[in-house]
């Protein structure tokens, strides 16, 4: 079998995780920008699209074709697109084969399931399930970018099929699924530091739980409006969102313990310690072994694992004032990272534990130590220094702004760092400079 693609255009859409469809959508929608003559715009069948791709072409496209092309892959000019793809080119990723067998695969189902009238095939439902549940396991292994742009692909998908279907069972299903799809659009984007855009998803999300009566995915967007509200600098609103999220029924122990621990970060914000520590300790408790078909049955970024729970509360700690309790959660949450295996390991959890645990050694005055707890955080890749990190390293570098620190070599060094690290993060070349709470 032929693993290499017959031109560059191939092997750019293969990047992109591009099927026919949207790929035609985006043709239609540059089209409309750049040509603008309403029904005289460009078009591109999908047996043109085949041609394109699988380089039969024996002439370049008419002019306007040719503009839309190049503006939907800007930096490539249509001869390029259409001729081989360069031997070596550090715009253009190796060819991915198993990327392109499952894309081939899925073309292929939807040109299969495309005379359903009244109803679709069960198995286009489990497929589509399927790659929002693989999305969400291996969320903290992509970039939050590259998550942001499947879990929109896969939300227009349910979309297109909600409109394909009439039968009940399978509208609540895609409902189900359209939510779990914009649920992860929602982490998505807070990841990349749009607390407005986050915001305005996971109501979306809880939208959709409510109208396919799945109380999982509700509370999932309660309370992540809550970590969004705490993050906004509003913690009596993430108490409010955090309390109406664990009045839903149906939750499993996951779904309980995520929602505590947001709870007590945010009672932790308003100084309540009592009732934070009290929530923390509610967050560890083994639970009855409750279980439910979001938090643990998708799991990955719906689910809530003892280290990232670990993480939470040593962020609850330090809020509070308790510099040894922060430490030591920060330790086991790493700890248990140790544990996984490298593939396993969320870069978000790492990054945020390390950061607190450097934090809890600067207040009990050990700057040698915080140096040390910081090490891990440097080799995090600039597309996953994400929200949670650069909040909490930010923390850290304002504690060594104090002017107890001025002058001395190592604190200067660490500042200067973290603002080098901010630089580079995903958040912060976006443009969303700006990090919510100062907590």
């Amino acid at each position: 079998m032929d693993e290499t693609p017959k031109t560059l255009l191939k092997l750019l859409v293969t990047q992109q995780r591009m099927t026919y469809a949207t790929f035609e959508e985006l043709f239609n929608n540059t089209a409309d920008k750049v040509i603008n003559k309403g029904t005289k715009n460009p078009t591109c069948g999908e047996t043109q699209f085949r041609r394109w791709t699988g380089g039969k072409l024996k002439s370049l496209p008419g002019a306007d074709t040719c503009l839309v092309l190049e503006a939907m892959f800007p930096g490539y000019d249509v001869e390029a697109l259409f001729g081989p793809p360069p031997a070596t080119s550090p715009q253009v990723p190796a060819f991915d084969l198993e990327e392109q067998i499952l894309m081939t695969a899925r073309e292929a189902h939807e040109d299969a399931d495309s005379t359903a009238t009244a109803s679709i095939s069960n198995t286009t439902i489990d497929q589509l399930r399927d790659r929002i549940g693989t999305l969400a396991q291996e969320y903290h292994a992509r970039p939050a970018l590259t998550v942001f742009s499947q879990a929109e692909e896969l939300r227009q998908e349910a979309e297109r099929h909600r409109d394909r279907t009439q039968i009940p069972v399978q509208q609540q299903e895609l409902l189900i699924l359209c939510g779990q799809a914009v649920a992860l659009l929602s982490a998505a984007a807070f990841n990349l530091g749009s607390l407005s855009g986050a915001r305005r998803l996971a109501r979306t999300a809880a939208l959709y739980g409510e109208s396919a009566r799945f109380s999982p995915l509700q509370a999932f967007a309660d309370g992540s409006l809550a970590y969004i509200a705490y993050h906004a600098g509003e913690p009596t609103e993430a108490i409010v969102k955090a309390r109406s999220a664990l009045s839903h029924g149906g939750l499993g122990d996951v779904a309980k313990r995520r929602l505590l621990a947001i709870q007590a970060r945010a009672l932790g914000h308003l100084g309540d310690v009592e009732s934070a520590q009290r929530a923390i300790r509610q967050s560890e408790e083994t639970g009855l072994g409750h279980r439910d078909d979001l938090h643990d049955g998708v799991g990955g970024e719906f689910g809530f694992p003892d280290e990232r729970l670990a993480m939470s509360n040593s962020s609850t700690a330090l809020l509070i004032g308790n510099g040894a309790q922060a430490e030591a959660m920060a330790r086991r949450a790493l700890a248990l990272l140790s544990e996984k295996d490298p593939t396993s390991r969320a870069a978000h959890v790492l990054g945020s534990a390390a950061a607190d645990l450097a934090l809890a050694r600067l207040i009990s005055g050990d700057v040698d130590g915080a140096a040390e707890a910081l090490e891990p955080i440097w080799a995090i890749p600039g597309d996953q220094r994400i929200t949670g990190i650069l909040v909490r390293a930010a923390q850290v570098r304002r504690y060594l702004s104090q002017p107890a620190f001025h002058g001395a070599h190592l604190p200067t060094q660490l500042r200067e760092r973290i603002e080098d690290f901010t630089r580079a993060s995903a958040p912060y070349q976006l443009g969303n400079h700006q990090l919510a709470v100062e907590a």
